[in-house]
């Protein structure tokens, strides 16, 4: 059976809807059908599951009902909030004709489709996490990336070489939504996101992007951008620009501009590494114990949005970077980062506002919020102009000042208006006279009545005469019929009753019809007025979108005051080179869960000291030691001051970490693969001007490769790249690297026992440990004693096998498997003694004759 004669069997009103459907396959389509919306066949089945809601049937199809769920009008909010965020998109369609008019069913259009990336309602977002959508585009090994956030209007794009960079910006960026053109081929890490999507070739085409993207700025070309070379990532922004108008289904006026983000301005920062710093998201998925829980504090979610970018963008624009420094500093000065808080907290999230303000789906409380925010904004600014620093003054330019928008809003709306504007009551008494003639109209209806009533008795002498009111007919003066041929001329008849007539006169017609359609009026009038009010802020849009973002950088910076002078942090000094020097360093998470003292340590590379051999106990703080270095030298990055006694670092191109174990089980790869994989990264990107972590190299695989594996990392990393590298390991063969390589120095973090029990000492110190702890470490762990005895035995045992090598003079407590054999070996001697090149094979027999008799005796 044709698709045509399918649609033929249903009722006009499925007919309707499977057209609907047929221009929206991917979507679950919302079809409005009087206060609910409605779902049918297999989008019913999978939101019913989804959600969690009943599902049922309406009608048939070939003989088998027709699954139907559906959801409230008045709460579809909460119900698409949970769609998207299982990266469900929905094509919403509302009822656009007028039941009373129609012929059949009503009109029906999808006049909005909500996917993941293009969200603006507050509900559905998160309030201090971006939503972003991004588009993928490739030419060569070059990546295209562009970015966008629809709820504030910021537009990014860059331009990435090679698949581990494509990685890294991916995982920075985060997005919910990922459009990628179909031709490419990506890797499964990529194509499992959440929210990923596969475009047609010809929505990145070069050409196209660029009309799209001149006719969205209104610009003749993108050279003021500083991003018309970068062809890749315009033929990505392309893509996204015409996904996200295709959407919303209007125009975007709050995306005004295009930045170009070049990669070289940042610390590059790599997906494994991202991952084991912690910045926002900890290794269990959650928020708890990440960078960003102990310093997110700041005063907006949209200073909170803000923190986030920078944590995971450090610069490395020393000029920026020094503005912010001195910015943070002079708001510490006589604590005005606490004045300057207070009034931040009286502000919204602007930035959002603004986007629906845009997008015409404002609603009242978000202007009442805006309106809030505006009379907050004279305050900081204030604060700001005493202050006699460049950065501070351009933010207080920036923030600017709007008495009449202020004004406006504060005549315009009621106090506390609701939700929508949809049941009116949103725009305030005494705004609009002619909305208030409407309203009193309705209100004080009765109050005419029975004012007209007494002063038409008294005219006409008439002591029967009453004004009523009935649905049918409407508004009538009532005579008893004794009384009824005494009426005035302008009385018209409208009804006789058995006992009395009823008339309308003039001015009872003129009252009914004002009346009658009051409210409707009213409300109408109020919708109109509200949508002048968006007229009137979108006329604005530029300077509000500067303003907020003003708002933003200023709560950030406070907030960086805030944490600095609460957890004690020092200004540090930041250089273009030289020697990087922490002087009582701390982690800053670690510290902040911890009921004792946390044991500060320092951190010293020059041109004579390149990497650190780190040894110790496990649990004894190594990790930690090498992550609180890679942390201080990431928030010196964004500006902020650091917590150690003092600091003094270099700009670093790229920060690498190589720590803790996982299998990639999705892309087939074992943990040691893993590990390798990481390594190689490091090994052929890192560069001199690099900071690099590696931790416990070489454990994955057999003990005589992997520490090979480990030397060889080693050497390559202090002898050609030089990097500033901190190098953990409990292969204590490594700690001879400086004997060999006067840049590789051992530290080591030090315990002891104290009866029977293993005491963490925390501290590094110069030198090699001189034993692992590893059965103490076990204990501790609950290892059963009987296993630890065991243990111990066999450890003697080993440990009588091989003789431990001398370090530095001194004998370490743990052997050393490349050290020579205690005794020689005459077989291995003999061989030494043979030239196999100068042996004929008669000789060669003879010679393996007597090697086999040497070993036998």
């Amino acid at each position: 059976m044709s698709a045509t004669a399918k649609l033929e069997q249903h009722t006009p009103m499925m007919q309707q809807y499977l057209k609907i459907k047929a221009e929206h396959p991917r979507e679950l389509v919302f079809y409005r059908m009087g206060d609910f919306y409605e779902l049918f066949y297999d989008d019913a089945k999978k939101a019913a599951e989804l959600l969690d809601i009943t599902l049922t049937a309406r009608g048939k199809s070939g003989g088998e009902p027709i699954p139907m769920c559906g959801v409230p009008y008045h709460a579809a909010e909460s119900y698409l909030g949970r769609l998207v965020r299982k990266g469900q998109s929905i094509a919403i369609a509302e009822q656009i004709g007028d039941p009373a008019t129609s012929k059949g069913p009503v009109e029906r259009q999808v006049v909005r489709v909500v996917t993941p990336g293009t969200v603006s309602d507050e509900a559905l977002l998160e309030e201090r996490r971006d939503n972003l959508l991004v588009a993928l585009h490739q030419h060569e090994n070059t990546y295209g990336i562009a970015s966008l956030d629809i709820s504030s209007g910021r537009f990014v794009v860059l331009e990435a070489e090679g698949d581990d960079a494509l990685l890294a910006e991916i995982q920075r960026l985060n997005p919910v939504e990922l459009l990628v053109n179909e031709a490419l081929s990506l890797s499964d890490t990529l194509q499992n996101r959440p929210g990923f999507r596969r475009c047609p070739p010809w929505e990145f085409e070069l050409e196209t992007a660029q009309r799209l993207l001149n006719q969205q700025f209104g610009t003749k070309d993108l050279q003021g951008f500083g991003c018309s070379e970068l062809t890749t990532a315009l033929g990505a922004a392309g893509c996204l620009l015409q996904y996200a108008k295709e959407t919303q289904r209007t125009d975007l006026p709050h995306i005004r501009s295009i930045q170009h983000e070049n990669r070289s301005d940042s610390v590059a920062i790599d997906a494994a590494t991202r991952r084991n710093l912690e910045l926002d998201i900890n290794l269990n998925g959650g928020e708890d114990n990440t960078l960003y829980s102990v310093l997110g504090t700041t005063r907006t979610s949209m200073g909170g949005r803000l923190l986030r970018r920078w944590l995971h963008r450090p610069l490395r624009d020393l000029h920026v970077l020094q503005g912010r420094q001195q910015s943070i500093a002079d708001l510490m000065s006589d604590f005005r980062f606490d004045t300057a808080r207070d009034e931040l907290k009286q502000i919204g999230d602007m930035e959002r506002i603004l986007a629906r303000v845009a997008l015409r789906s404002a609603r009242p409380r978000d202007l009442t919020r805006l309106y809030r925010s505006l009379t907050a904004v004279p305050s900081l600014v204030c604060q700001l102009r005493p202050i006699e620093n460049p950065h501070l003054q351009q933010l207080a330019d920036n923030l600017g000042e709007f008495p009449e928008l202020t004004d406006l809003l504060n005549r315009a709306l009621v106090e506390n208006p609701p939700m929508v504007i949809r049941d009116g009551g949103v725009i305030a008494e005494g705004f609009d006279s002619e909305l208030d003639e409407l309203r009193n109209i309705s209100s004080n209806a009765g109050d005419f009545l029975v004012q007209l009533e007494t002063r038409e008795r008294e005219r006409t002498g008439l002591s029967t005469l009453k004004v009523g009111y009935n649905r049918v007919h409407g508004y009538y003066i009532e005579i008893s019929r004794a009384q009824a041929g005494e009426a005035p001329v302008e009385y018209t008849r409208r009804q006789t009753l058995k006992n009395a007539e009823r008339f309308i006169t003039p001015e009872l017609k003129e009252f009914e019809d004002k009346a009658l359609s009051s409210k409707s009026r009213a409300l109408a009038r109020e919708k109109w007025l509200y949508e002048n009010l968006l007229d009137t802020l979108n006329q604005s849009l530029l300077q509000l979108q500067t303003c907020a973002e003003a708002v933003a950088e200023l709560d950030v910076l406070a907030c960086l005051a805030e944490r600095a002078t609460a957890l004690d942090f020092c200004q540090p000094e930041l250089l273009t080179e030289g020697e990087l020097h922490i002087d009582g360093g701390r982690h800053p998470v670690v510290e902040s869960v911890l009921d004792s003292p946390f044991i500060a340590n320092d951190t010293r590379f020059n041109e004579q000291r390149r990497m650190l051999v780190i040894t110790g106990p496990n649990m004894g703080g190594k990790s930690t030691y090498m992550r609180q270095t890679a942390l201080i030298t990431l928030l010196a990055h964004i500006g902020s001051f650091v917590p150690a006694r003092s600091a003094r670092i270099p700009l670093v191109d790229q920060i690498f970490t190589r720590i803790g174990s996982s299998d990639d089980l999705a892309g087939g790869r074992s943990t040691f693969m893993v590990e390798m994989t990481e390594t190689a990264n490091i090994l052929n990107n890192a560069t001199e001007k690099s900071l690099v972590l590696m931790d416990e190299i070489g454990r994955g695989t057999s003990t005589f490769d992997g520490l090979s594996l480990a030397w060889a990392c080693a050497v390559r990393l202090v002898e050609e790249v030089r990097a500033c590298t901190l190098f953990a390991t409990h292969y204590f063969e490594l700690t001879a690297l400086p004997e060999q390589y006067p840049e590789a120095v051992n530290v080591h973090l030090d315990a002891t026992e104290h009866e029977d029990h293993i005491v963490f000492l925390h501290a590094v110190q110069e030198g090699p440990a001189n034993q692992s702890y590893g059965l103490q470490v076990a204990k501790l762990a609950g290892i059963p004693p009987a296993v630890i005895q065991n243990a111990r035995r066999k450890l003697a045992s080993l440990e009588q096998q091989v003789a431990p090598a001398p370090v530095n003079g001194h004998a370490p407590a743990q052997p050393d498997l490349f050290a020579a054999p205690a005794e020689p070996n005459p077989v291995l001697e003999a061989l030494l003694d043979l030239d196999p090149d100068d042996l004929s094979p008669r000789q060669a027999l003879e010679a393996l004759y007597r090697l086999k008799s040497l070993e036998q005796g």
